[in-house]
């Protein structure tokens, strides 16, 4: 299903766009950017579904729903808007009622969400999923314990996600035999995302060469000091200058790319990796922590050259998992339950896939598909 949205006042257009239902349900986040079109909120609608479906695990209370996203495209840096934002969820309320679980995506916060929702009094974003909860109370009780937790200066739901994408860069390392500790990486995007990805993969011992943010690439080949970094950051993503040390270097946005690291992880926005500009890549990793960033020919030419890709909708899977893990129970909403789970979860399949991959001779995508195929086989069978 796709609806298009236009706003009645900046004439910005809005799209939903529900996948797949499973149990009459679909997840799936918001973003806002200037340019989004109908068929990228298509494809990342698809994303979802497979985000949602690589998480069906036995003795596991959270059993994955269907995938939807929303989209506007609208800047979210310009005057208003927070208003288009409003405008669009207060006319897309009764769809999200009935069907769509929305969260935050690129250029939406969370809180602006439930700000918002609370005001107009539109219930929780949450809202098609209590047909599937037996006790909302305890729901909510979860929520909010998972929702307030702060941890290190960032909020827990800020910190799943690049948790995640760290742990699926680990794993991968491993897995070819190298040491984090002896590894470098470049990450692309220091928002949620790429703020807590490099968080954790400083804290494995993996050097943080670079990071790009909208204004341009800060690299230090000794290593960045990401605390620092992540302490005075904007809520964009963009880097202070002023907390730079005077052996950190600032070059161009794109320069990002060639950077001599390990390992790359684009977490910034769709298709930054094209078939035009993969042959600048040095590293032998890239981990897909932004969504559809490596476009498909792009990803053959990688593949031909012995770079290693893991697919977003395994790698950056763990904030809408995390979501379903509090609300169903798999979690306590606490940082140590939610970090045991993420850490796990995403070792394990990372793992598996690159396994799968490797003793089927296809890529990590195609083994990650297979797996996602026969999950919701077995998903869609259950739900008739």
């Amino acid at each position: 299903m796709d609806i298009t949205w236009q706003d009645p006042d900046t004439g910005a257009l809005g799209y939903v766009v529900i996948d797949t239902l499973v149990r009459g349900t679909a997840s799936g986040g918001l973003r806002m950017r200037k340019g989004c079109t109908l068929e990228e909120v298509r494809g990342l609608a698809q994303g979802m579904t497979r985000k949602e479906a690589i998480h069906l695990r036995e003795g596991r209370h959270y059993v994955p729903v269907g995938g939807a996203k929303g989209g506007i495209d609208f800047d979210p840096r310009a005057p208003g808007a927070k208003d288009v934002l409003e405008r669009f969820l207060v006319d897309i309320n009764p769809i999200m009622h009935a069907y769509w679980a929305l969260g935050e995506d690129l250029g939406v916060r969370q809180d602006d969400i439930d700000e918002i929702l609370a005001r107009r009094e539109l219930g929780s974003g949450l809202s098609a999923v209590n047909k599937l909860v037996d006790d909302p109370a305890a729901v909510e009780a979860r929520a909010t314990k998972a929702f307030s937790a702060i941890v290190d200066g960032v909020a827990q739901d800020e910190l799943v996600g690049g948790l995640g994408v760290a742990t699926s860069v680990i794993a991968a390392l491993y897995d070819a035999g190298r040491d984090p500790r002896e590894s470098t990486a470049v990450i692309q995007g220091f928002g949620s995302m790429g703020g807590a990805t490099a968080r954790y993969l400083a804290e494995a011992g993996l050097r943080i060469v670079g990071i790009a943010d909208a204004d341009g690439f800060v690299s230090n080949p000794a290593g960045l000091d990401v605390e620092a970094l992540l302490a005075t950051r904007d809520q964009f993503g963009g880097i202070d200058r002023g907390a730079l040390r005077h052996e950190d270097q600032v070059g161009d946005r794109d320069d990002w790319l060639a950077a001599d690291a390990d390992v790359l992880v684009p977490a910034a926005v769709s298709y930054s990796i094209t078939p035009d500009n993969c042959d600048r890549i040095v590293a032998s990793l890239i981990v897909e922590a932004a969504n559809m960033p490596v476009l498909p020919a792009a990803e053959e030419t990688l593949l031909a050259h012995g770079v290693t890709v893991i697919p977003d909708f395994l790698a950056n899977s763990a904030t809408n998992a995390w979501w379903w893990w509090v609300t169903f129970g798999d979690v306590d909403g606490s940082w140590e339950d939610s970090r045991t789970i993420v850490t796990t979860t995403l070792r394990e399949l990372t793992t598996e896939v690159l396994a799968a991959a490797r003793d089927q001779g296809i890529s990590p995508r195609a083994a990650a598909q297979a797996k996602v195929d026969a999950n919701l086989a077995a998903l869609h069978a259950s739900d008739h």
